[in-house]
């Protein structure tokens, strides 16, 4: 018996995958050519023309004319505002996203505290606030690459996609409380860092 078509199609999907992670490709980089694909993975052209069809429409992708296809970087497809149209019109589910955003936060926070060797970098990102005048957003992308946890940054970064469809990122007011945030992760005064960052989260999340 052979295998739903749809099932064929989402395995070509993941084989893809797998060739773009094997190759070590990232966004800006060019994958293989629909025939090497097929060669590769032992399928017919015409299911791979599908997959790559999938992933174009969904903004993965794009085929310049004449040079090849290459990967998009995720942020620049629109995919996350559509579903997100669809999916944040339940207040349950927007309450959802704020409180997971809130414990990847504080998880990042609770990371830095644990490392020594960040204080220089903290300071650096004190200054940068009032001189670049930044968001939370901005703020908290520095923690959490300071955080050195690849996975946590890059839920939280999606999960940043979809907040910006319900809340815009807007500039910081409150320079004072990531000050304090920044002096308790440098002095690890974990009392300091979360008493400040739950005077963020009272409200909103993002500023």
């Amino acid at each position: 018996m052979t295998a739903p078509k749809s099932k064929v199609y989402i395995e070509i999907l993941r084989q893809i995958r797998s060739i773009i992670h094997e190759d070590g490709l990232s966004a800006g980089d060019k994958i293989p050519s629909e025939r090497e694909l097929a060669e590769r993975l032992n399928a017919g052209r015409s299911s791979v023309r599908e997959a790559l069809r999938a992933l174009e429409l969904l903004g993965m992708i794009e085929t310049r004319r004449g040079e090849g296809t290459y990967i998009k970087d995720f942020r620049e497809h629109g995919l996350v505002e559509i579903l997100g149209t669809f999916i944040l019109q339940d207040k349950n589910a927007i309450a959802d996203l704020i409180e997971m955003n809130v414990l990847l936060e504080s998880n990042a926070l609770k990371l830095l505290l644990e490392k020594d060797n960040h204080a220089e970098e903290l300071k650096n990102i004190g200054i940068s606030i009032p001189a670049q005048n930044l968001g939370h957003v901005e703020i908290m992308t520095k923690f959490m690459q300071l955080s050195d946890n690849y996975l946590l940054f890059r839920i939280w970064t999606v999960l940043n996609e979809y907040l910006k469809v319900i809340q815009p990122e807007q500039k910081t007011s409150r320079v004072n409380v990531y000050e304090k945030i920044i002096d308790g992760l440098i002095s690890k005064d974990e009392k300091k860092v979360f008493d400040s960052f739950n005077t963020l989260t009272k409200k909103e999340n993002v500023e």
